[in-house]
């Protein structure tokens, strides 16, 4: 099979397209024929260096994909070959075939097409564990997402609306607020022209229930003084710094919650118990129409190294996405 892996640690052009092996399913895995694979921020840490695979996890980059199954590992009977699927990865989505635990597989929602699809897994995983477990999200609640044009940011823009939050965001230009605001976001605050922190206190005076953030640094003290009594701040990246220096007064004083995940190193049981979370509650609001995955651009797989530079570029909105036709 062509696969594109990480030649060594570096700028995009360290992405090349190889012949691989096929890999072979093993107990509770699917081999599934890769039609399209997201490109998502952690696949950029990988290939500079920054974010290893977990001990085991194939070590060519992607962590999800949609496709078709090719073949069973053994024990596996919920799944039949050609069955259509979408699939969250530990790693090796940017190849023609890819394993993945059969926990981690789901039915591609009706109405969504392949592409479509492979979109799904990596954001909506990880909206649904930490803005609706680990945040706690409830309906009627504000919730603030900092990067709100990114796929995680689309993702939970629509799924908080969806659910009866009042939404805001951060992004960094006047057309990415357009898109956030099209989204369901009651407002989006353009970060490099206003100060969002003073901007969240004219328009929530109260204070914020839940603040998913991935910037980290002087952020976090920001998040923390915008949050209401009982409030939460999710963390899950640091693309300013993972260190800050922090007055945890208003922690105390309001009882607040400061807490974060990663996903990719959990168990396969852990991740299929968000699988059929997001099964039970957020497919129907997939096939309803409510929420959907925002495609920036797609391209080939041989094309990897392109998408990495629109990634980091930062002047997308939604998601990319390798197709492998």
């Amino acid at each position: 099979m062509i696969a594109v892996e990480i030649r060594e640690p570096g700028e995009p052009d360290v992405l090349v397209p190889v012949e691989r092996p096929m890999p072979v399913p093993a107990t509770g895995e699917v081999l599934i024929k890769v039609a399209a694979a997201g490109v998502n921020r952690p696949d950029v840490f990988q290939r500079r260096g920054r974010y290893p695979p977990p001990p085991g996890a194939s070590d060519i980059p992607g962590l999800e994909v949609s496709g078709t199954i090719e073949a069973l590992g053994p024990d596996v009977r919920d799944w039949r070959v050609g069955d259509a699927v979408c699939a969250l990865l530990a790693g090796g989505g940017y190849a023609e075939y890819a394993i993945a635990p059969v926990s981690q597989c789901l039915p591609i929602p009706r109405g969504l097409d392949m592409i479509q699809a492979a979109a799904l897994p990596e954001t909506f995983f990880t909206v649904w564990t930490n803005v609706f477990d680990r945040g706690r999200l409830g309906p009627g609640e504000t919730f603030l997402v900092h990067g709100g044009a990114s796929g995680i940011g689309t993702t939970a823009i629509q799924l908080a609306k969806a659910l009866g939050a009042t939404v805001y965001a951060t992004a960094g230009t006047a057309e990415k607020c357009a898109a956030c605001e099209g989204l369901g976001a009651a407002k989006a605050i353009n970060y490099k022209t206003e100060d969002f922190a003073a901007r969240m206190k004219e328009l929530v005076p109260d204070g914020v229930d839940v603040i998913l953030d991935m910037v980290g640094g002087d952020y976090v003290q920001k998040n923390l003084l915008l949050l209401r009594t009982e409030g939460r701040l999710v963390q899950i990246a640091f693309l300013k710094s993972a260190k800050t220096e922090l007055d945890l007064n208003p922690l105390m004083r309001k009882r607040l919650t400061l807490t974060g995940s990663t996903l990719r190193p959990r168990t396969p049981a852990q991740k299929g118990a968000i699988a059929m979370e997001l099964k039970r509650k957020v497919w129907p609001l997939i096939e309803a129409g409510k929420v959907k995955p925002v495609i920036h651009a797609t391209f080939p797989l041989k094309d990897a190294a392109e998408a990495h530079r629109v990634m980091e570029a930062d002047a997308h909105i939604g998601k990319l996405v390798l197709t492998t036709a």
